[in-house]
C-alpha cells in the first residue's frame, strides 16, 4: 500500500524490453502448454530449447501459432527431433543451467547503497533463478571482511575499495575478491551537525572531527578530495574516524561528530531526527561516481560458476527496477521494514526520489541523487586507487589498470548484462570537482596534488 493508499504489485518485465510480462509471450509454445510444462527449472530450460529451435525454423509468429494449433505440440516436436538433435541440446542446456549451489550466505550492511542486493530477495528474483538466498545484516565491514575470508559468506556488499585492497593484502590477509556489479552511483551527502549551520565554508573547519564508514571507502576519499581541494590537510587539519554507519547519527547527536560522510538513510536520517543538515551533495563533487558493489571471492566465482551466473541476473534485473524513478517509492515501501533496511519509509523516499528536506528549512528537488547502474567501470577503479596512493594507503609500486582489470569484472558484467535485455554504455570518465581525470595517466594525477602523503 502506497502512501497516498493505493495498491500496487510488483511485476516482472520482460527481458526483451517490451514492457509486458515475460509469461505474456514466454515462447512459442505457451499457448498450447499447460502452466505444469513450464514448473521447475528443467522444465522450463527443455521448453527454451524447444522454442528457440522452432523459432529458427518458422520465424513468423502468427504462422507458428497457427500451425501449432491445427498440429500440436507433441507432433511439431517429434518432427524436430528427426531434423535436429533435440534430446542432446535440452541435455546440454540442463547442464549448463544447473546450479552447483542453490543456498547462497549474502553479507550486507543496512544502507541504501545495497538497494539492489536486497530488492532481489524483496521481488523474488533469487527465487526466480533457482537461488535460496539468505541475507545476512553485518554492522561493519570489517565483519564482512573476515566471513569473506572463512567463507561463511558467498557474497557480500562491500564498499568500492574493499575487493582493490583485499586482493592486494592491504589491512589483512590477501584473498582475490572481485566486483561482479556495482549497487548504486551518487547517493551520499556531506552532513554536519545542526550546530555548524553557520560554518559552511570548509576553511572554518579546522579542528573538526568526521565520520566515515571505511578508511579507504569512495565516502573517505571524496571526504579527503573534498577537504584537500578547500586547503586543508584532512591528516592534519581535521580528524578522521571510521563509524559502523548504523551509529553515525546517535554520534552525531551526542556531540561526539563535527561532520559525516556516510552513505544513506544516514545523513537525511540526521536531518530527520534533527541533528543535522547536508552541507553537499557526493554528485556535486564526483557526479556518476560508484560507490558500493557486490563482491564475491574468486573462489565462488570457480566452483560455482552457474551459482554466480543466476545470482548476478538476479541483481542486476534489480538494479534495473530501481533506477527507474517511477519505480522508487515502491522500493522505499519494499526495504523500509526491519527486515531489509529498517528505516523509516520517509526518510527512504527522500534519498530514493531526490525530493528532500536538507535540514536548514529548505525543501530540495534532486532526482539524480542516488542512482543504480550495475556495470562497474575499469576507470573509477583506477581514480580510486590514486587516491589510495595519494594518501600513502597502498604501496607505491600498485599496478593501477592492471588490477583494476583483475578486480572489477567489467567484461563478464557487460556481456551478461545484454545476454539479458539489458546495454551497459561503453565508457565512463570521472570528472572531479570540474577536473577530468585521465585513466590512462595515474601516476602524474597523483603527482599533481599539492597536498599529499607521499
Amino acid at each position: 500500500m502506497t502512501a497516498e493508499g493505493k495498491s500496487f504489485r510488483l511485476e516482472a518485465s520482460c527481458a526483451c524490453g517490451c514492457g509486458g510480462s515475460p509469461t505474456d509471450h514466454r515462447d512459442p509454445f505457451s499457448e498450447v502448454f499447460a502452466d505444469e510444462a513450464y514448473e521447475g527449472v528443467e522444465r522450463k530450460v527443455d521448453r527454451q530449447v524447444e522454442a528457440v529451435l522452432l523459432s529458427a525454423i518458422a520465424p513468423d509468429p502468427m504462422f507458428r501459432r497457427a500451425f501449432l494449433k491445427a498440429v500440436g505440440a507433441s507432433t511439431v516436436l517429434a518432427a524436430i527431433s528427426q531434423l535436429l538433435p533435440l534430446a542432446e541440446a535440452q541435455a546440454i542446456a540442463q547442464e549448463a543451467t544447473t546450479l552447483e549451489k542453490t543456498k547462497l550466505n549474502v553479507g550486507y550492511v543496512p544502507i541504501t547503497c545495497t538497494v539492489p542486493l536486497l530488492l532481489a530477495h524483496a521481488m523474488g528474483e533469487y527465487g526466480k533463478e533457482g537461488l535460496d538466498v539468505n541475507l545476512v545484516r553485518t554492522p561493519s565491514w570489517a565483519i564482512v571482511r573476515d566471513k569473506l575470508l572463512s567463507s561463511e559468506f558467498d557474497a557480500s556488499h562491500l564498499v568500492l575499495a574493499m575487493p582493490l585492497t583485499m586482493t592486494m593484502g592491504v589491512g589483512g590477509p590477501a584473498l582475490a575478491t572481485h566486483v561482479s556489479s556495482v549497487q548504486n552511483v551518487n547517493g551520499n551527502a556531506i552532513t554536519l551537525s545542526i550546530r555548524h549551520k553557520d560554518r559552511r565554508d570548509p576553511k572554518d573547519w579546522k579542528g573538526f572531527k568526521f565520520g566515515v564508514p571505511h578508511q579507504h571507502s569512495m565516502h573517505a576519499m571524496l571526504l579527503r578530495y573534498y577537504l584537500a581541494e578547500h586547503g586543508l590537510d584532512p591528516d592534519k587539519d581535521v580528524e578522521i574516524c571510521v563509524y559502523p554507519p548504523p551509529d553515525s547519527v546517535a554520534n552525531m547527536a551526542a556531540g561526539n561528530l563535527d561532520g559525516m560522510l556516510f552513505a544513506e538513510p544516514w545523513g537525511q536520517r540526521a536531518v530527520f531526527e534533527g541533528v543535522g543538515f547536508l552541507h553537499m551533495l557526493t554528485r556535486d563533487i564526483f557526479p556518476g561516481h560508484p560507490c558500493c558493489v557486490v563482491s564475491v571471492t574468486d573462489g565462488f566465482v570457480k566452483e560455482s560458476p552457474n551459482s554466480y551466473g543466476a545470482m548476478f541476473r538476479a541483481v542486476v534485473r534489480a538494479t534495473e527496477f530501481a533506477d527507474k524513478p517511477e519505480n522508487r517509492k515502491q522500493v522505499a515501501e519494499l526495504l523500509a521494514p526491519a527486515a531489509y533496511l529498517n528505516q523509516p519509509k520517509t526518510v527512504l523516499e527522500q534519498v530514493l526520489t531526490g525530493r528532500y528536506a536538507d535540514g536548514l528549512g529548505k525543501v530540495v528537488n534532486e532526482p539524480d541523487r542516488i542512482g543504480f547502474k550495475a556495470l562497474p567501470y575499469h576507470s573509477t577503479a583506477i581514480w580510486l586507487l590514486t587516491q589510495l596512493r595519494r594518501w600513502d594507503m597502498v604501496p607505491a609500486d600498485v599496478e593501477y589498470r592492471a588490477l583494476a582489470e583483475k578486480v572489477f569484472l567489467a567484461t563478464n558484467a557487460a556481456k551478461r548484462m545484454k545476454d539479458i535485455g539489458f546495454e551497459a554504455p561503453a565508457a565512463f570518465k570521472p570528472v572531479v570537482m570540474g577536473r577530468p581525470f585521465d585513466p590512462d595517466a595515474p601516476q602524474a594525477y597523483v603527482d599533481s596534488f599539492a597536498i599529499k602523503r607521499i
